[in-house]
């Protein structure tokens, strides 16, 4: 590791690059490594938590068939395990929080994953993807 590198940082090796032409390349962009497409989509939802008796009203900021940025009055801790609930369908499919929440003038945004892909619980269609 130089210096200058971050501990954690991914090494230029370990990067994946995207052909320009036939002798230039460059790295992924963010939008190209996501594994699912995202989608702006503002939908009630409800978080339900084990071992609390009332669910938290929040809705979506984004959505993708691997789970979604949430909106909440607070946070929750990375790593929380919960059931997320489409309020329109009472369709429910359990979940973790990957990170620590952002704040947003709306609240806590709060990122969420399935624990395996559902991309027909939004009751969307996603856009195929570009690449």
């Amino acid at each position: 590791m130089t210096p200058l590198q971050k501990p954690n940082a991914p090494s230029a090796a370990a990067t994946q690059q995207v052909k320009r032409g036939a002798n230039t390349a460059r790295p992924q962009t963010n939008e190209e490594r996501r594994r699912a497409q995202r989608v702006l989509l503002r939908m009630p939802v409800l978080i339900h938590i084990p071992g609390k008796a009332t669910p938290i009203n929040g809705f979506t900021h984004t959505v993708s068939a691997t789970g979604a940025m949430v909106i909440l009055a607070e946070g929750l801790a990375t790593g929380t395990k919960l059931s997320v609930e489409n309020a329109k369908t009472q369709k429910k499919v359990e979940a973790h929080v990957v990170r620590p929440p952002q704040m947003n003038p709306e609240g806590s945004l709060v990122p969420i994953e399935f624990n395996s892909p559902s991309p027909q619980f939004w009751n969307i269609f996603f856009p195929p993807t570009t690449n």
